[in-house]
């Protein structure tokens, strides 16, 4: 894999079964459940932008405050995204979802998802 990663077009293949994933913990800012994360970065540019990768995470409820623009291509599972301002966002596979820099809210895994993202 580390041969795609240094491409000079950094590619995944098979990324919606790809399991070669890293421990990135445990979601901060918990409500309910224990939602653990696993990962593969991509690309990360200057300064960490743009950043793109593959998320994976397990059911749970935590707080999230989304600091810069971020597109999601959620690829399986399901999750509900609370704004605080009241707006729903269901995801399943299949779903694209562009966050808004400063969007806060509250993210309920329903289904361990995955997710392909780009934070620009």
């Amino acid at each position: 894999m580390a041969d795609t990663l240094n491409s000079s077009a950094p590619h995944i293949h098979g990324a919606t079964t790809f399991d070669d994933l890293v421990d990135w913990g445990v979601q901060s800012d918990a409500l309910e459940g224990v939602s653990k994360s696993t990962g593969r970065l991509l690309f990360k540019g200057p300064n960490n932008q743009p950043e793109t990768g593959i998320w994976v995470c397990t059911p749970g409820r935590w707080r999230l405050s989304i600091p810069r623009d971020e597109f999601c291509h959620f690829v399986a599972g399901s999750a509900t995204y609370r704004s605080d301002d009241g707006e729903v966002v269901e995801v399943s596979a299949g779903t694209a979802v562009m966050f808004k820099a400063g969007w806060t809210g509250e993210c309920t895994v329903h289904e361990t998802m995955r997710n392909i993202y780009m934070l620009a």
